[in-house]
C-alpha cells in the first residue's frame, strides 16, 4: 500500500513537470524560428513579472480568471461542457449593474443585492441549458453557444440610451453604481489589490467542500462518470444535470463583478469579453482542481501582463497566445500520458499479484 502511494505522489508530480518541460521546449523552438532569443524573451518576461506593480495586476487579472474556470470546472467534474460561462457573466453583469445602477441602499445590502442578482441572472441563462438537455436531449455545447449569441443579443438591445443605458460621449453604458456599491481594495504598493480576490479564495473553498467533501458532491461527480451507475444507486441524473447547470451559471455570475464592483462601476461597450474562454483553458490546465486552477489563473495573468512588454523588446505580439496554446496542450497531453502509465503500472502490479497467488496455490496443491 505505501509503494502504491509513493508510485501515485511521483506519477502526480511527473505530469505537471513533463508538461512545463514540453511547453518550454516547443516554446522555445517557436521563438527561435522566429529569429528571436528566447531565453532573453523569459529572462524579461520574469524580470517584467515579478515587479511589485506587475504582480499586483497579475493578481487582480487572475481574480476573475479564477471565478471563470470554477464555473467550467463545475460542469466538468459532471462531464458536462459548459462553453456558455461568457454569455452567462456578460448577461449576469450586465443586469446586475442596470439594478445597481437604480438602487441606492447602504453599502452593506447593496453590495449584496448586485451580487446576488448576478448570480440568480447566471443561473437561470444556463439552466436554459440544463432544462434543453434534460427534456429534449440538446447537447449543453450547442445551447450554450446558441445562448452566447442571444445573451449578445439582449443585451445589444437594452443598452441603449433611453432604455438601461446612458450615452457618454463616445461609450454606452448602464449608470453608474452609487459609491455605496464600491467593494474594498486591499491597500498595497503601488497600486491596491482588488478586495474580490477574498470572494474568490471562499469561492474556491465552497468549491472544493461542496464537490469534494458533501452526499451532493459524490452524487454529481458519479453521474459525470457513470450515468447508469448512479440512475442504479438511485440518483436523479436529470435533477443533477439541472443542478449543476444551474450552480455553474451562479458562479459564472461573479465572473464580471471585481470589474464592476472594483472597476468600471457601470456595464458599457468596453466592459471586458472572453474571459469565459479563458476559464475553459484555465480549468483544463488546473485540471480542475481549486489549487491547480489558481496556479493557472495566474500564470495567465503572467503570461498576459508580461505579453505587453515581449512587444517593446521586438518580439510578435502574437507570441504570448502561442505559449498559452502550447501550455494547454502539452497539459492535458502530459496528463494522458501519465494517467496511461499509472493505469499500466497498476494493471501489471495486479497481474503479479495473481501471478504470485497462483504459484502460492500450485505449492499447497503439490505438498498436499
Amino acid at each position: 500500500m505505501k509503494k502504491f502511494d509513493k508510485n501515485k505522489v511521483i506519477l502526480g508530480i511527473a505530469a505537471p513537470l513533463l508538461a512545463i518541460v514540453a511547453a518550454m521546449a516547443i516554446t522555445s523552438i517557436i521563438i527561435a524560428a522566429t529569429g528571436k532569443d528566447p531565453f532573453h524573451a523569459y529572462e524579461v518576461m520574469i524580470d517584467f513579472g515579478s515587479k511589485a506593480d506587475s504582480q499586483v495586476w497579475i493578481i487582480n487579472k487572475a481574480t476573475p480568471y479564477y471565478l471563470s474556470a470554477l464555473a467550467v470546472a463545475i460542469g466538468f467534474r459532471m462531464n458536462l461542457f459548459n462553453i456558455g460561462v461568457d454569455g452567462q457573466y456578460r448577461i449576469a453583469a450586465f443586469f446586475a449593474a442596470a439594478v445597481g445602477g437604480a438602487l441606492t441602499l447602504p453599502g452593506i445590502i447593496q453590495i449584496p443585492v448586485i451580487i446576488i442578482v448576478a448570480m440568480l441572472v447566471g443561473a437561470l441563462w444556463s439552466g436554459i441549458a440544463g432544462l434543453l438537455k434534460t427534456t429534449r436531449g440538446v447537447s449543453e455545447v450547442i445551447s450554450t453557444i446558441m445562448l452566447n449569441a442571444i445573451g449578445a443579443s439582449v443585451i445589444a438591445y437594452f443598452l441603449k440610451d433611453g432604455r438601461l443605458a446612458v450615452k457618454e460621449g463616445n461609450l454606452v453604458h448602464t449608470p453608474y453604481l452609487p459609491d455605496s456599491a464600491h467593494f474594498f481594495e486591499i491597500p498595497t504598493t503601488p497600486k491596491p489589490i482588488y478586495g474580490f480576490v477574498i470572494i474568490a479564495v471562499l469561492a474556491g473553498f465552497a468549491y472544493w467542500f461542496v464537490l469534494g467533501r458533501t452526499r451532493f458532491g459524490f452524487d454529481l461527480r458519479t453521474v459525470g462518470q457513470s450515468e447508469s451507475a448512479a440512475h442504479a444507486s438511485g440518483v436523479s441524473v436529470k435533477r443533477m444535470v439541472i443542478t449543476a447547470m444551474l450552480l455553474s451559471g451562479a458562479m459564472a455570475g461573479l465572473v464580471g463583478m471585481p470589474t464592476l464592483l472594483g472597476v468600471s462601476y457601470n456595464y458599457g461597450t468596453d466592459f471586458p469579453a472572453g474571459i469565459g474562454f479563458t476559464g475553459i483553458a484555465i480549468a483544463l490546465l488546473g485540471r480542475n482542481h481549486p489549487i491547480g486552477m489558481v496556479a493557472g489563473a495566474l500564470l495567465w495573468g503572467f503570461l498576459d501582463r508580461t505579453g505587453t512588454q515581449l512587444e517593446f523588446e521586438g518580439y510578435a505580439q502574437e507570441i504570448v497566445g502561442v505559449i498559452q496554446g502550447v501550455i494547454v496542450l502539452c497539459v492535458v497531453i502530459a496528463y494522458e500520458l501519465v494517467r496511461r502509465y499509472g493505469l499500466k503500472m497498476q494493471q501489471r502490479k495486479v497481474g503479479e499479484e495473481l501471478a504470485a497467488q497462483a504459484r502460492k496455490s500450485e505449492k499447497a496443491e503439490v505438498s498436499a
